[in-house]
């Protein structure tokens, strides 16, 4: 485990160091598009914590679209929510799109974001956005099991991500430590069993020789190879993995119920407080609550759209039918709190 524990210490450090249409209000069925004009500005700053050649293609339609001329900055979550706590109110972004909701918690608690309209908040379902109006949800990522179907069936499955911690599983999962989507797993954990469940349950993985890989691809393709029965990842990557090999023999599973490990994660989105361009903000994210924004986020990275009335890809399982745990996914921002806790067993 020498290459998780360097990588823990890097994002460590990081903390350290950092100390095409748009809806009408309320239906957001997709009939106005306002301009620039009627925005009330011509440029908006956004930080984004999502990759350039994810949303960059949808930002550059935008802009096209509406006239208004967007400076990105592109960079890892964690550390541009802890840079916008540093800049406070000097900060010169607009918005904040995140990987995660627990970065957008963290700006919550630190008053950094205002509220945003009831159109745009209503347009999703309450799970997916922050009770208090401070976020909202683009689109949706599932932690799943990645099982290999020659090996196992849904049968052969625990009922509840616990069960990944009895000996029977011994050298047959995979996890990716390390990676983001992981530790706000382990977050909520924490959130919702507390810090001796999410400790025990990292110690059982452990005690079962759980195969380390430093990204979900490798994760997937590995219990596709026969590497391993199973891995924990989000459930866009099994879709990936078939647009290359069709034949792979690998499958999703959910758990039954509403356990932790069904925890569904959002891409979200806030405005800076700070902010001196709000109606254009507002107009951004209405813009990615679009149709047509969400049906390219649905057909091209795979992940669950948020707006209600538009369906994912058929393969996946509908939204309405995954129990997810009772959990308000701003909680999710003690990120040092995981890293510690990870580190404390990793280094023993």
């Amino acid at each position: 485990m020498v290459r998780v524990r360097h990588a823990i210490a890097s994002l460590l450090l990081v903390i350290a160091l950092a100390s095409i249409v748009i809806p009408i209000p309320p239906s957001n069925n997709g009939e106005h598009l306002l301009d620039a004009a009627e925005a009330q500005g011509t440029s908006l700053t956004i930080y984004s914590g999502r990759s350039e050649n994810l949303v960059g293609p949808i930002i550059e339609q935008f802009e096209k679209d509406t006239g208004i001329e967007v400076d990105v900055r592109y960079g890892d979550t964690t550390s541009l929510a802890l840079a916008l706590v540093e800049e406070g109110p000097n900060t010169p972004a607009d918005v904040f799109f995140s990987q995660d909701a627990g970065a957008l918690g963290l700006l919550a608690d630190a008053d950094l974001l205002t509220p945003l309209p009831a159109y745009i908040l209503d347009s999703v379902e309450p799970r997916f956005r922050d009770p208090n109006g401070a976020w909202v949800g683009i689109t949706g990522r599932a932690r799943v099991v990645a099982y290999n179907t020659d090996v196992l069936s849904e049968e052969d499955l625990p009922e509840t991500l616990f069960g990944f911690t009895d000996p029977v599983w011994r050298g047959r999962i995979g996890f990716v430590p390390t990676n983001a989507s992981f530790l706000a797993h382990l977050t909520a954990i924490r959130v919702v069993e507390g810090d001796d469940a999410a400790r025990a349950f990292v110690e059982g993985l452990l005690a079962n020789q759980a195969l380390e890989y430093e990204r979900n691809p490798a994760a997937v393709a590995a219990v596709a190879a026969g590497e391993v029965d199973a891995a924990l990842v989000n459930h866009y990557y099994l879709f990936r993995l078939l647009a290359e090999n069709p034949d792979a023999p690998v499958a999703n599973y959910y758990f039954p119920g509403d356990d932790i490990g069904n925890l569904i994660n959002v891409a979200s989105i806030g405005i800076l407080r700070a902010s001196d361009a709000k109606p254009l903000a507002q107009q951004f994210i209405a813009y990615l609550l679009s149709r047509t924004a969400q049906q390219y986020f649905a057909e091209e990275t795979f992940e669950y759209p948020l707006l209600i009335g538009i369906p994912a890809d058929s393969r996946l399982k509908p939204l309405d039918e995954i129990e997810t745990p009772e959990i308000n996914l701003s909680d999710l921002h003690d990120l040092q709190g995981t890293l510690d806790l990870l580190d404390s067993l990793l280094t023993q």
